[in-house]
């Protein structure tokens, strides 16, 4: 018996489909790979590299160290926690103050830097402007006292970007827009959640200082 037309399609289609990967960036910062699992596919790379009690992760996590700094300000630089914890790196752009705003990363070098931890998550409903204050405080402060001050969260990407451009937008009294590009252009990856771009795209340093007075 010859094949059915809709059984010789099927059969076409699971000959033409390729895996796909889908690249995914946890609340928490950390990026990884979907794919579907077994053979050579990403879920077996994952397989293969192991997962503690011998479980599948079921994804490719990205073990890729990202050291790049973004060079906001000669004083004002932006990373990820992998800046943060390459003594190198840090000694290699004068860095003495550090704003750590990630979820669950651990000041590296308690004795040989001063730090300022404000836990944030990268959730679009997290209200930026509840946490300015002790941030832009603490970057200032960093200036006045002649320091260089990294700002870094997790991946580098959301939260830490989005207090630079706060800052820039009220220190510096830039738009929304120049303050996203100065911080795109030094830190390419700089990308807030959307929630975090529409509240900058919003934020108004002056009805902010006149709300906290009234």
């Amino acid at each position: 018996m010859e094949p059915s037309l809709s059984a010789g399609i099927r059969a076409f289609a699971r000959g033409s489909l390729r895996p796909q990967r889908t690249r995914v960036t946890t609340p928490g910062g950390l990026s990884y790979t979907e794919g579907p699992p077994g053979g050579t596919t990403p879920g077996g790379e994952a397989e293969a590299r192991g997962a503690p009690g011998g479980r599948s992760l079921g994804f490719v996590p990205d073990w890729s160290v990202d050291l790049q700094v973004g060079a906001v300000k000669p004083w004002l630089l932006l990373g990820s926690q992998d800046v943060a914890q390459d003594i190198q790196t840090l000694q290699q752009h004068k860095v003495s103050h550090i704003l750590n705003v990630a979820y669950g990363v651990d000041n590296a070098f308690p004795d040989s830097y001063i730090y300022k931890t404000v836990t944030m998550l990268d959730v679009p409903d997290t209200k930026l402007t509840n946490y300015f204050p002790e941030c832009f405080d603490f970057i200032s402060r960093a200036h006045e006292q002649g320091g260089v001050v990294l700002v870094h969260c997790n991946a580098g990407v959301s939260r830490a970007a989005s207090v630079v451009i706060g800052y820039l937008i009220q220190e510096d009294g830039l738009s929304f827009q120049d303050a996203f590009s100065l911080v795109k252009r030094t830190r390419p990856a700089a990308h807030p959640n959307t929630g975090f771009m529409q509240q900058l795209s919003e934020y108004n340093p002056c009805l902010q200082r006149q709300m906290g007075e009234s």
